[in-house]
């Protein structure tokens, strides 16, 4: 203990008894305080073009980049982005500097591919990951047309995704979970199964029988009109 208080009070008197050395480190602090202030008023960011976006607009994008007027070029890079990386509409985006002034912003967005209602937000959309997306003022009825998820008890909307995927071309129009199965209701028929893996499984059959009522059991395919 002794030695370590003797080393920081030898380390104290060297500094403060050389003047020079002192003015000298303090000169290069305000010098590189100067520059810094220098190069961030020196080089704003003046220009910024965004594209991809559908469903947010060009601000949205911009306030969630942290783009903001007059920013200092240099000093812009992800961990002023990041707030893209929280929106939920966003699956990734691509933010360019160019020198002098300028900032591109690349967005990749989510894509609806089913809705559902939840809660006090109403019908919002689905991504095929599973991730909800808020439907932004005014977008409500390019929705209209995705199938409907629906159910009751334990959520499993996960699986509900996982039966669309599976049935992608038969056009389903809803699809209804409870605790004992899945119903995919198709514009003419449905297919039923308590079994999300047999459902996948025998998902081919449903071909044969367009219009017809189906239901999937770990042996085998039931049909009815």
């Amino acid at each position: 203990m002794k030695l370590g208080c003797t080393a920081r009070s030898d380390a104290a008197q060297t500094l403060t008894s050389d003047p020079a050395r002192r003015w000298w480190w303090l000169g290069g602090s305000v010098l590189l305080v100067g520059a810094l202030a220098a190069s961030w008023f020196a080089l704003p960011i003046r220009t910024v073009s965004v594209s991809g976006q559908q469903h947010l607009s060009a601000q949205q994008v911009l306030d969630l980049a942290g783009l903001k007027p007059g920013f200092g070029w240099l000093y812009y890079g992800g961990w002023r982005a990041r707030g893209l990386l929280r929106e939920p509409w966003v699956y990734s985006a691509t933010v360019t500097r160019r020198f002098p002034d300028t900032v591109t912003v690349q967005v990749t967005e989510r894509r609806p591919v089913a809705r559902t209602q939840q809660g006090a937000e109403g019908v919002v959309g689905l991504a095929a990951d599973g991730t909800v997306l808020a439907v932004q003022p005014g977008q409500s009825d390019e929705l209209l047309n995705l199938p409907y998820i629906q159910g009751w008890g334990p959520p499993r909307l996960d699986e509900s995704l996982e039966v669309l995927r599976a049935l992608g071309g038969y056009n389903v129009e809803s699809v209804t979970y409870t605790p004992t199965g899945l119903r995919a209701k198709l514009p003419a028929g449905s297919v039923w199964s308590g079994d999300l893996k047999f459902l996948l499984k025998y998902a081919g059959s449903i071909g044969m029988y367009p219009k017809q009522n189906i239901s999937i059991y770990p042996w085998g395919v039931s049909v009815q009109e």
